[in-house]
């Protein structure tokens, strides 16, 4: 993973590799300038050569790809960093909930005659509930922190579905269109979103899997989304013209599926059913943003090109990419082809920055406890990353991450194996204090393979 680098003035310059990075420290022409993500300020330069780096975006509901990329030309994108950017929007929604309970509850306990005034408050032109606009205020966060670490001078982002097929050929009519360069990839992408990327019936995943009608054309089902899901192709072939109370109580092999996978038939086909009928809500969050974050994109003055998921699907599978929301940034976009994308994942994950909150409550709203009134503990505050050296005893070693501060000085450090407690604040060192987000890499060793991975 390539390093940002600053000049003494703190203007971005090219990145360079972790080699030269830690040569430069070494001979102290350099200092750190930020650990996550690692950024060094050289000491005796200002200015230099720049080429042109694009940023690709691949929004989500809960997790947002980000990728750096180097253009040598039109046709040739060359990776340097990776970022998965995790929202918080539940939490949010959860927290203004909440928040929503004890009004009422204190409203109706205090002014229980009050006339009703739920209509004196209006909304402006292109408002988002709060979960949502998070999703965009975060990323426009990275977009403008990556922007001051590197010299980004384009964006791509993908959002909508051109019809590319209308503009080669204005007479295109009828079944033509499925005939296309894209042909499926719009529908497929939203079937693997829809039934989790595994097989609808028996659950089997890392599989290629099929499109299916759940009620066959036979019966007169139809070709719309809404009767589509996803199979493998045993499930597929056995099911045939059946239909599906008839196939899940005589289906002989899915039985055996089912059980290899640990599924009972009478559950499966009510999550099949459920499922049917459940919107893409986090299809839905994603369409909500997508023109809010692209209209707050274009106000940094970058160059900002967008594309479709179909595209970028056609893209991954194009080159044999594995799927991530990472490199499904990197593959927004037309281009030929793409090198050096098998570098590690910075995961980045919202985490908010404290409450004021000084009570913890019970499930039923009532106050429990009373949390201490200081933020810091020792010259330590929740959210700081740290590194512990512990010598001896049973947590002996080195941890680094993200520390929750107990007023006893004992403190809890949440690495990317797990939390580790009860660690002295004697052990501890401050690398960055707390900006809001947790970080950890994800080593490409452990991008390939997995459910789904076979069918992206």
């Amino acid at each position: 993973m390539a390093v940002f680098v600053l000049d003494k003035q703190k203007q971005p310059l090219m990145p360079c590799s972790e080699k030269r990075a830690r040569l430069l420290l070494q001979r102290g022409r350099a200092v750190v300038h930020k650990r996550y993500p690692f950024t060094i300020r050289l000491k005796d330069r200002v200015g230099g050569d720049i080429q042109p780096l694009r940023l690709g975006i691949d929004p989500g509901s809960k997790t947002t790809g980000l990728a750096l990329m180097r253009e040598t030309d039109s046709e040739q994108r060359h990776v340097l960093c990776l970022f998965e950017l995790v929202h918080r929007g539940y939490q949010i929604k959860k927290a203004l909930q909440q928040r929503a309970a004890f009004r009422r509850r204190r409203r109706s306990a205090n002014l229980r005659y009050r006339a009703p005034r739920f209509n004196n408050r209006t909304k402006p032109k292109g408002w988002l509930a709060p979960s949502l606009q998070h999703r965009v205020d975060t990323v426009m966060a990275w977009v403008e922190r990556l922007s001051k670490l590197a010299p980004i001078t384009a964006i791509s982002q993908e959002l909508v579905r051109f019809d590319t097929q209308k503009l080669d050929n204005p007479e295109i009519s009828g079944v033509e269109y499925q005939q296309g360069t894209l042909l499926g990839y719009e529908v497929r992408e939203y079937l693997l979103e829809k039934w989790g990327r595994e097989c609808a019936y028996c659950g089997t995943g890392d599989t290629p899997l099929e499109i299916e009608h759940v009620v066959p054309r036979s019966r007169g089902g139809s070709n719309r989304v809404s009767n589509l899901t996803l199979s493998c192709h045993p499930c597929n072939a056995e099911k045939n013209s059946q239909t599906l109370t008839d196939f899940f109580a005589t289906g002989k092999g899915l039985k055996r599926r089912l059980k290899a996978n640990g599924h009972t038939a009478g559950i499966r086909l009510a999550r099949v059913q459920r499922q049917l009928k459940q919107p893409l809500k986090d299809a839905s969050a994603v369409n909500a943003t997508r023109w809010a974050l692209f209209s707050a994109l274009k106000t940094t003055g970058l160059l900002v090109a967008v594309s479709s998921g179909g595209r970028t699907k056609y893209n991954r599978q194009r080159l044999n990419i594995p799927k991530t929301h990472a490199l499904d940034a990197a593959c927004v976009g037309a281009f030929e082809r793409l090198h050096d994308w098998t570098v590690p994942t910075l995961t980045i994950k919202a985490m908010g920055r404290g409450s004021y909150q000084r009570t913890r409550l019970t499930k039923h709203g009532f106050p429990r406890g009373v949390l201490m009134r200081q933020k810091q503990v020792q010259g330590f505050q929740t959210g700081d990353m740290v590194r512990a050296m512990v010598p001896t005893g049973k947590k002996a070693g080195t941890h680094t991450g993200r520390v929750a501060i107990r007023k006893t000085g004992s403190f809890n450090i949440q690495t990317e194996h797990g939390a580790v407690q009860g660690i002295s604040h004697k052990y501890c060192t401050v690398i960055q204090r707390g900006d809001g987000y947790g970080y950890h890499f994800t080593p490409f060793t452990n991008l390939t393979g997995g459910a789904g991975q076979a069918v992206a």
